[in-house]
């Protein structure tokens, strides 16, 4: 048999916000098809017209768009095995609703919602299969005149696949492995409804990665379940030779206890589960988004990507490159992967710093205005390249003190404040550096050094250092904590030189007048 070219696919149901768990599917889908010279298709499934949300669709483009990964086809991409939404194809489905029925691998069934409740409560656990299909009212149990009449007089009426008992499935996962499941365990699962005249996911998704020639099925864990049946329909069309490879993702957990990942873990530890900021049409909610958080494309890709899969080695920081060449599917993990959002965000640092400071200067600036300052795009580059790697002291919901990187341009504000609003109060009792470097015979050195200041004619760094180094050396004054705690108000900042050449000379020794004035 020829070998096919890899084509793949990723599907979304138009249903709501992209979840970051389909976004890390999507990604797995585009690495397998770069590394082996394949084709990644975009189709949208949206043959359950109740759950249809307006806006989700353009919602999960946009949000690949900004995350950088492309497809090759499919909606709003073209292509030559269109259409590409499933809604635009109910007459192809028709056709392979026909065969199955014309061959006897399926049946129409006509029990109403309330027969079907009716039949829950009488049977534990029941399952409409090959156990209980020939108590209830379909094609396989009704006179040929009746199923006829009810087809023609009904548009309530679903198409059922009919499984046949005692047979073994086997489903071959790349990352599972064999899986082998006995038949009669599985239902007659519905595959078309006459009143939407639409296929359901099972039946529809079947017939389009036939059509579409999609060579691997890679999609998450909770796919799982029904993989069997869908084996189980490429055997019913006879479709065995151009059947897909399975690959079923683990998948994301929780941050913290078990289960899956969901939006209410992400509400209650403050991160996004969302790529983009969503606007719930219905509701008005609105929902976080890592764009709009200051996360950068590149870091989220790269975070996510060793959720459930690593290189093989200790490297962390990979391109999406490099990510292509050393992807292996074979090696992703069976177990779930834990959702570190605390590792989210030393990523993001890690970008961060590989950007130049003018990159963080809009979302900086935004940060600025927000709290009534307004500064030069020269005066925000050169804040950032003097704070960008400093770190944050926060406490976490438990009251434990805590430090971490900058990890957003929104976080350098608590720590950069200073640059654009003196201090007006100091906080001797509150503040530990304030009380270990604030004495007696601090204010009398702080006029020394004002008026040593007071001479400098250039204020540049260097010109700085020439004048006050000297008169630290011959008097053994070391001022440099008590002015940090007169420019900046405690103990934080970056180098003094650097800090007083920023603010001007003015300003310097208007502040350190201030300090001397308060604390004395």
């Amino acid at each position: 048999m020829t070998e096919r070219k890899v084509r793949v696919r990723f599907a979304p149901s138009p249903t709501g916000p992209l979840h970051i768990g389909g976004v890390r599917t999507a990604l797995y889908n585009y690495l397998f098809a770069r590394q082996h010279g394949g084709q990644l298709v975009f189709r949208i499934e949206d043959t359950d017209t109740t759950r249809f949300v307006p806006g989700a669709e353009d919602y999960i483009i946009e949000s690949f768009r900004w995350l950088g990964i492309q497809f090759d086809e499919g909606v709003s991409f073209g292509g030559n095995y269109g259409p590409y939404r499933q809604s635009e194809r109910r007459d192809i489905y028709k056709k392979y609703v026909q065969q199955l029925l014309d061959t006897g691998k399926a049946y129409v069934a006509f029990d109403t919602p309330e027969e079907l409740e009716q039949k829950r409560r009488e049977i534990e656990n029941f399952q409409y299969d090959c156990h209980t299909r020939q108590q209830m009212r379909n094609s396989l149990t009704l006179p040929a005149d009746e199923v006829q009449r009810l087809i023609e007089e009904s548009d309530t009426w679903v198409v059922r696949f009919r499984v046949e008992p005692g047979q073994e499935v086997l489903v071959d996962d790349l990352i599972r492995g064999e899986v082998r499941v006995k038949s009669e365990i599985c239902d007659d699962k519905v595959l078309y409804k006459r009143k939407d005249e639409l296929p359901t996911y099972h039946l529809a998704n079947i017939v389009d990665d036939h059509l579409m020639e999609i060579t691997h099925v890679i999609r998450g864990e909770e796919w799982l379940p029904s993989a069997p049946l869908h084996v189980m329909l490429y055997q019913a069309f006879g479709w065995q030779d151009t059947m897909p490879r399975f690959a079923h993702l683990p998948l994301l957990l929780k941050p913290v206890g078990n289960g899956k990942l969901s939006k209410r873990d992400g509400d209650k530890l403050g991160f996004p589960v969302f790529p983009l900021e969503w606007h719930d049409p219905k509701t008005g909610e609105v929902s976080s988004g890592y764009r709009e958080q200051g996360y950068l494309p590149e870091a989220v890709i790269n975070f996510l990507a060793l959720l459930g899969w690593s290189p093989g080695n200790d490297q962390e920081l990979m391109s999406l490159d490099e990510m292509v060449s050393l992807f292996d599917l074979t090696k992703c993990s069976k177990a779930g992967a834990k959702f570190d959002y605390v590792k989210a965000a030393w990523f993001n640092h890690q970008y961060l710093l590989r950007r130049p400071e003018a990159d963080w200067c809009p979302a900086f600036d935004k940060v600025l205005r927000e709290n009534g300052i307004t500064a030069t795009a020269e005066q925000e580059a050169e804040v950032v390249r003097m704070m960008k790697t400093k770190v944050i002291e926060y406490t976490d919901s438990l009251g434990n003190k805590k430090k971490r990187n900058i990890s957003f341009p929104s976080d350098l504000w608590p720590l950069t404040k200073f640059f654009f609003v003196a201090p007006t109060s100091f906080d001797r009792e509150g503040d530990k550096f304030i009380r270990k470097n604030w004495n007696e015979q601090t204010a009398d050195q702080m006029r020394q050094l004002a008026a040593v200041l007071e001479t400098v004619t250039d204020w540049s760094v260097e010109g700085q250092k020439a004048v006050v180094d000297p008169w630290v050396e011959q008097t053994g004054i070391k001022p440099w904590n008590a002015w940090r705690i007169a420019l900046v108000g405690t103990g934080q900042g970056p180098d003094m030189y650097e800090l007083s050449a920023f603010l001007g000379k003015e300003e310097v020794l208007r502040r350190t007048r201030k300090a001397i004035e308060i604390l004395g």
